[in-house]
């Protein structure tokens, strides 16, 4: 499989180019290869499945002491703890 490398231009802020530059020299890898893992990793991320919320526990809790439109009751209620 022939291998194909495209060159482009990004346009980062100052501040994420030196990061991404510090982080390139401390692992020993260019500036591109840190880019594309970061790439890579979005990419995947981005198109993964995504994971549906687990179902939170429902409980019956009868039916209300006091009927929230009723300020009264409201107060009332409060005041009796």
């Amino acid at each position: 499989m022939i291998n194909h490398m495209k060159r482009t231009t990004l346009i980062l802020d100052d501040r994420r180019l030196l990061e991404l530059k510090r982080l390139a020299a401390s692992r020993g890898e260019t500036l591109s290869a840190i880019v594309d893992q970061f790439l890579a990793e979005g990419i995947r991320r981005a198109c993964a499945p995504r994971r549906s919320r687990p179902a939170l526990p429902v409980f019956n809790m009868g039916k209300p002491r006091v009927n929230i439109a009723d300020r009264d009751q409201l107060w009332d209620a409060m005041e009796e703890k």
